[in-house]
């Protein structure tokens, strides 16, 4: 108790907190789980994992857990709580049965971890019962205000980055152009940063349309300023298909290119954690806690210049993070 009158947090009337992985998962999510069970020990709290997101809400699928529940896990990917999709929970049959649930075995709030969908399943549950909640953003796509980053992003662009590495020393030998799809069904963050870092030629996004006559003049320069390889990220979620159509195209446009494809896929989500990810999740984690307990709730903590930001989940699912466009400039610039 000294501890927490020192802290400035009130112990507040919430004795037992559930948590929560949902919807896809994300580098770092295990640290997060682990910074909710140990701030919550250590602020007094009976805490409980959750299998399987809403699913296991809804399935009472509940693990009481304490301090060495989860220990070793902080450098593991994926998440040890599971996760899954539930149809159910979007009904209000399902919802009911969730808030039943969480009555009967006496858990008093919960924190989310997840990303757009796992907030506004989080948002329709507190309008209609009101039982505290509070969402930590885990999700590689960067997409969610309120936050400078999210977990597992800076794990993917990495992956993503290494991949690029690897594939351009095999572009440079051979002479050849190289798509690489990365993960971005909405957003380009991932692509665009490993473009810039990776040395690539041009990044295809989402949120900014390059032609197929701009990508061929792109390549073109560069033929001209005596390249013998390129290396072009593609965000599968970008205008001009995926990477092999692209490539397609690009070989039906100018026979001279011998277009390869690599699609790194579900790679990106996976592997251990950086140490910006554990740094932020374990961060996150605490602040999630502390936030409850002070009352907070339908809302997600972020981090923003290093200060905890608190960001209503209205907000936070319905704007859209504002793409980086001087980025997009400077990688234009630098693919000379």
């Amino acid at each position: 108790m000294e501890a927490l009158k020192k802290s400035g947090i009130s112990t507040s009337k919430i004795k037992k907190i559930g948590v929560f992985t949902s919807g896809g998962d994300a580098p770092g999510m295990n640290a997060a789980i682990r910074a909710v069970i140990r701030s919550g020990i250590f602020y007094g709290k009976e805490m409980v994992g959750i299998k399987r997101g809403y699913q296991g809400i809804i399935e009472s699928d509940f693990l009481p857990m304490n301090a060495r529940s989860v220990s070793n896990i902080i450098q593991r990917g994926g998440t040890i709580l599971k996760s899954a999709r539930s149809n159910d929970f979007r009904t209000e049959i399902g919802r009911q049965k969730a808030f039943s649930n969480l009555q009967a075995a006496k858990i008093d709030a919960l924190v989310a971890i997840g990303g757009d969908g796992t907030f506004t399943g989080a948002k329709i549950f507190f309008e209609e019962f009101e039982f505290p909640i509070i969402g930590i953003p885990g999700t590689i796509d960067n997409d969610l205000i309120g936050t400078d980053f999210t977990l597992g992003y800076d794990t993917a662009t990495n992956t993503a980055l290494r991949a690029t590495d690897a594939i351009k020393d095999t572009a440079s030998s051979h002479s050849r152009l190289f798509f690489i799809e990365v993960m971005g069904r909405d957003t380009g963050f991932i692509a665009l940063r490993t473009a810039i870092a990776g040395g690539a030629e041009a990044a295809l996004v989402p949120e900014e349309l390059m032609t197929m006559d701009e990508l061929m003049q792109v390549l073109e320069d560069g033929s001209n300023n005596a390249k013998t390889s390129s290396i072009v990220i593609v965000a599968e979620g970008n205008p001009n298909g995926t990477a092999a159509e692209i490539a397609y195209k690009v070989m039906q446009k100018d026979s001279r290119y011998q277009a390869k494809v690599t699609t790194l896929g579900h790679v990106q989500r996976g592997g251990s954690p950086s140490c910006f990810d554990r740094m932020l999740a374990s961060k996150l984690g605490v602040w999630a806690v502390e936030a409850l307990l002070e009352g907070k709730h339908n809302a997600m903590v972020g981090d923003r210049g290093g200060k905890l930001i608190i960001t209503p989940f209205s907000e936070a699912i319905e704007a859209t993070r504002k793409f980086n466009d001087e980025l997009l400039r400077i990688a234009q610039i630098l693919a000379i």
